[in-house]
């Protein structure tokens, strides 16, 4: 069908035209639409019948006639031109180039819609990305070839956390290539400076690709906008070999253009309006991220997307979380507190966590640290509901010092600089850090031998807890939560040895010389 023209059409309504057609069109092949102006503007198929095809541009339709404009059906999909030169280069949701510079020198063509992965030549997740960020990093790790969503809200600092992840995200493996691909879906001009200043100022354009569909774009190519960045994610990593990480911001954007387009042609509506396909539309995006048996390339997904109301039940997150491996969700609470990223943990999960973390990955002491600071912080936010009913003055003197804990935890541990990049032996360092204010007897899920060797003060080289129960040597005074023969002084969370004199946020009183 390439090369047939037809004039006239029946029907025009904001981009969806209505043309008549006596050849079959296939459902989203590519057409080109021409007005009196010989203007030409691009479009694809959304529907046809027998004689008639329904046509959604990817502009305007400003100047347009009934009986002169022309319609050539181009017997095929849209395309992205692919080629070593993507990297660095920013485009439009259509994959045309954004930054003032020619098309990329390229003779090759994918098609934006992609190519069904064989389940069977998957590779299963594994290997550690590190974002730099503590929360995502120590408490719900990113995992080579996962797609683990970001959950969000109005308001909330989302596209701060997705460029600061984008600046700092990195294999430890030195020699493996990675890139990131950054997809923007109905952003403002604004946001859109932000996210291109912040890269070239930290230096690390020139391994990301840029996909942008401003908010004045039309929604249609908000729909092929994050098809584009999954097309080029997919050659740069099964043909260039190359790791690849795909942010797509912000998901909830594209899902509300889809339930314009279906709308507008008229379709049965589901939940909340969106149309009752939406999972399986977003599955054919989120699907395309994995690891396969014939490239030694990967790509993993970031999809972020901020919830109305923040009602993490809505459709969007309700159907993301059905197809992704976990989530990451920012609380507004700890925003309102002060605390950036405002990542609340106990909601979050990473479910190929424990398959890219350990020894030989991270740590050896990964997996107990992080089972243990989330052991540790349920227990203070069980204490905080406790001391809202009966006021902090009545609660025992183990719980107040699993309230300091928490403080200190979202202070010191969630909380961190935007452009401060924590390797991940720093953070497991500050999470041992921040245990060593809790008794040693609460500390049920980490080993003797782990406690020995990474608890600050636990081999008695630093005046710190004992190896029984926390005492200290003769006078020895602890750096944090140990206890001090003979009426030394301590400091915050320890215990004093002559009389049972509590110092602040102690843990019980000791007898004489014991803690």
């Amino acid at each position: 069908m390439r090369g047939i023209e037809h004039r006239g059409i029946v029907h025009a309504e904001g981009p969806i035209l209505v043309a008549e057609c006596t050849e079959r069109a296939g459902f989203g092949e590519l057409v080109a639409v021409y007005g009196r102006d010989g203007a030409r503007r691009v479009g694809r198929v959304l529907d046809s019948s027998d004689r008639s095809v329904a046509i959604q541009l990817f502009s305007s339709n400003a100047g347009l006639s009934l009986e002169e404009t022309r319609v050539e059906y181009l017997a095929r999909s849209l395309e992205l031109r692919v080629g070593p030169d993507l990297l660095g280069r920013i485009f439009d949701g259509l994959g045309r180039p954004a930054d003032d510079y020619p098309e990329i020198l390229s003779s090759e063509f994918r098609d934006v819609n992609g190519s069904p992965i064989n389940p069977a030549a998957r590779v299963y997740p594994r290997d550690f990305i590190q974002t730099g960020i503590s929360a995502i990093d120590g408490m719900n790790t990113l995992i080579r070839g996962q797609k683990l969503p970001l959950f969000s809200g109005n308001g909330l600092p989302h596209n701060r956390i997705a460029a600061q992840i984008t600046r700092q995200a990195r294999i430890l493996s030195a020699d493996e290539p990675f890139a990131v691909v950054f997809a923007a879906m109905g952003i403002k001009y604004d946001v859109a400076r932000f996210f291109v200043e912040s890269f070239e100022r930290s230096g690390v354009l020139a391994r990301v690709v840029m996909f942008f569909s401003l908010a004045d774009s039309p929604s249609i190519e908000r729909l092929v906008t994050p098809r584009s960045a999954l097309t080029a994610a997919e050659y740069l990593a099964y043909e260039r070999g190359m790791h690849v990480l795909v942010i797509l911001t912000d998901m909830t954007n594209y899902c509300e253009a889809l339930r314009e387009v279906s709308a507008s042609r008229g379709e049965v509506p589901s939940r909340k309006g969106y149309p009752g396909y939406l999972y399986s539309d977003l599955a054919s995006l989120y699907e395309r991220a994995g690891r396969i048996e014939s490239s030694s390339g990967s790509i993993t997904q970031i999809p972020i997307l901020s919830m109305p109301n923040d009602d993490i039940t809505n459709p969007i997150p309700d159907l993301t979380g059905y197809i992704t491996e976990g989530q990451i969700v920012v609380d507004r609470e700890l925003s309102q507190k002060g605390v950036y990223p405002p990542i609340a943990v106990m909601p979050s999960l990473s479910r190929l966590m424990k398959d890219g973390i350990g020894e030989g990955m991270t740590r050896e002491d990964h997996k107990d640290l992080s089972t243990q600071l989330f052991a540790s912080y349920a227990r203070v936010r069980n204490v905080r509901n406790l001391s809202a009913i009966i006021g902090e003055e009545e609660l025992s003197v183990l719980d107040k010092t699993y309230l300091r804990f928490g403080e200190r935890f979202e202070t010191e541990f969630l909380a961190q600089g935007e452009d401060e990049d924590r390797s991940i032996g720093e953070t497991l360092d500050i999470g041992w850090r921040l245990l060593g204010a809790l008794p040693r007897e609460e500390l049920l899920r980490l080993s003797l031998s782990l406690i020995e060797r990474h608890l600050p003060g636990a081999d008695g080289r630093t005046g710190g807890a004992g190896v029984s129960d926390g005492a200290g040597a003769a006078g020895g005074a602890t750096a944090s939560g140990g206890a001090t023969a003979s009426g030394g002084a301590t400091a915050a969370g320890a215990a004093t040895a002559s009389g049972g004199a509590m110092a602040a946020g102690g843990r019980g009183a000791d007898a004489k010389g014991g803690a």
